[in-house]
């Protein structure tokens, strides 16, 4: 870590990062929807509000932010799964049709 430091890396390692974790998160969501259904938010919610709590309990910056981003990336996803299932529902996304009743029945 000091490396980073010395030769003023460490928001550069940060960018990097934030772009691979909102990356992850976008096929996660789809996938997430296409399998499971907006039943699995809850997962959204805990992951995020523990990697909160994570980034609110470390002390090094380099991984207190990346906590945050990731924590972020999950609470976002909760809403990214309700608007995945109306773009599945308009067509723009292959539905499952293993999963028997539609999303909206099962409200």
């Amino acid at each position: 870590m000091d490396f980073l430091t010395q030769y003023n890396l460490t928001g550069l390692v940060i960018g990097i990062a934030t772009f691979l974790i909102i990356g992850l998160f976008h096929p996660l969501v789809i996938k997430g929807e296409y399998y499971f259904g907006v039943k699995i938010w809850w997962i959204f919610l805990v992951m995020g509000l523990a990697a909160i709590a994570g980034s609110i309990a470390v002390r090094h910056i380099l991984w207190s932010t990346l906590l945050a981003v990731w924590g972020a990336s999950s609470l976002w996803s909760i809403g990214e799964l309700f608007e995945q299932r109306q773009r599945v529902a308009k067509g723009w996304f292959p539905k499952n049709p293993r999963r028997n009743a539609p999303e909206s029945s099962r409200q």
